[in-house]
């Protein structure tokens, strides 16, 4: 509802602005009439040129106004959405190649290590509720499958898998809701999105009772559609927890960012473990950029965050869960401002859904959902998507979740690089890494696929 409103008030605002502007042109007086005596050369008036000077002008100042209003309006009310490709961050392009060269030949020569499994079990993001409207399909891909999800008439998201049993259609491109299943677009078969079972053949007397899809256990909560994978096919022995304010609407929509690391699932959610990489990588100040060449500059070395992390496996009946207990501040031109101080909650649910709660006395309360879904074994979507108090104004947020992205993208730079270590060579002060690397082998299974090749084919 909150995105709804803010996209009425744009329209409004433009319909406004739009005919504000037209009267201005249409009535606009040219001063050269008063300059002039009230007469132009007799050949402009003939030609219909009187008056021509005034609206060029008007035209521009309309058409700046417009832009203006149009930035405006991003930047004081719509969301803040940066939707990243897979080679456009964390690789270095240079001799004259692309990003996507680039990008390429990391994937084609890098050493793996000896990697876990790639799909640990548990639950994973599939997309955002409101990229799914009712009648919506989309076609997602997540560990390795691709997947059908849409919306029945009703509202209630489904998930099953893409191809269609009959003759491999994919049922995300060109196929249909029908109430709450989804139509084959190739022969018009219907499947149930609850059990993923056909009801409907439209040239066949009966349907098979063995003709059904895979469908996947979903769940819709906190603004997000996710799945549940288990590598034997058990059920969920947990669930995400449901965030009371934004299901009551106190905390509404401010937006999200999108990456793709080249890495092991494993390694992101090990960052909140490895406390000695704060100091090193997250010092520098937001102003010096995510290029880990230039971020140490000394141009910039007047802005610095300081850090203080901890971090703790939870117990049962939460043994599932984590937390990183994270101490902000900031000090510009070594002068400390308290303001700026923010203590930050970040509790990991299973191996890909993370709440990171901010509660500041001044800059209010939110949360960023941060969730990584393996796309396939080797590259991994991250989402990250704010919700924060509606009274609010959302330029805060906003900031927060640009800062938040680009520190994170400093770590991008690592993770598309390096190579798992299965063995590392650890300090005394690095204890918590392998506290983490025990917490996070519960959700490995002896049947947990492992990746034994390593595809050199897919370029971006």
């Amino acid at each position: 509802m909150e995105g709804q409103s803010m996209s009425l008030l744009g329209k409004m605002m433009a319909v406004i602005g739009i005919s504000v502007v037209a009267g201005l042109i249409v009535h606009v007086r040219d001063p050269l009439d008063s300059i002039l005596g009230g007469g132009y050369p007799e050949l402009w008036r003939k030609a219909g040129l009187a008056g021509a000077p005034a609206r060029a002008v008007a035209c521009i100042f309309a058409g700046v106004s417009l832009l203006a209003m149009g930035w405006l309006y991003r930047l004081l009310f719509a969301p803040l959405e940066l939707l990243r490709t897979p080679d456009e961050v964390g690789y270095i392009a240079e001799d004259g190649r692309s990003r996507a060269q680039a990008a390429n030949e990391v994937r084609r020569r890098r050493k793996t290590g000896e990697l876990p499994p790639v799909y640990p079990n548990g639950w994973y993001r599939v997309l955002d509720s409101h990229m799914l409207e009712r009648g919506d399909v989309k076609n997602v891909t997540v560990l390795g499958e691709q997947v059908a999800v849409f919306r029945g008439t009703e509202g209630k998201a489904y998930v099953v898998d893409a191809y269609c049993p009959h003759l491999g259609a994919n049922l995300a491109v060109g196929g249909r809701v029908v109430g709450q299943s989804i139509e084959c677009p190739f022969h018009g078969w219907q499947f149930r999105g609850e059990d993923g079972k056909c009801v409907r053949i439209p040239y066949a007397e009966k349907v098979p009772e063995f003709a059904k899809v895979r469908c996947w256990r979903s769940m819709e909560t906190n603004g997000q559609v996710l799945v549940w994978f288990h590598c034997d096919g058990e059920e969920p022995g947990w669930t995400v927890p449901e965030q009371g304010e934004i299901t009551r609407g106190e905390w509404v929509y401010r937006g999200r960012t999108e990456h793709f690391i080249n890495a092991h699932i494993e390694e992101i959610p090990e960052n909140a473990a490895d406390i000695a990489h704060l100091a090193h990588l997250h010092t520098p100040g937001i102003v010096s950029g995510v290029d880990l060449r230039y971020t140490n500059s000394k141009t910039w070395e007047f802005v610095r965050h300081d850090w203080k992390v901890q971090w703790e496996a939870e117990s049962e009946p939460t043994k599932h869960c984590s937390q990183m207990l994270v101490k902000h501040a900031l000090t510009v031109f070594g002068r400390h401002w308290p303001l700026l101080d923010m203590d930050v909650v970040a509790r990991q649910v299973g191996p890909g859904v993370v709440f990171l709660l901010f509660d500041h006395s001044f800059l209010g309360r939110g949360v960023i959902m941060h969730c990584v879904t393996p796309v396939e074994p080797l590259l991994q979507c991250v989402s990250h998507t704010i919700f924060y108090q509606s009274n609010i104004p959302p330029l805060v947020p906003k900031f927060i979740l640009r800062a938040e992205c680009i520190q994170f993208e400093r770590d991008v730079m690592i993770w598309n690089n390096k190579k798992y270590i299965s063995k590392p060579l650890l300090v005394k002060e690095d204890s918590a890494i392998q506290k983490h690397r025990r917490w996070f082998s519960q959700f490995y299974s002896d049947n947990s696929p492992r990746l034994h090749y390593q595809h050199n084919t897919l370029d971006f």
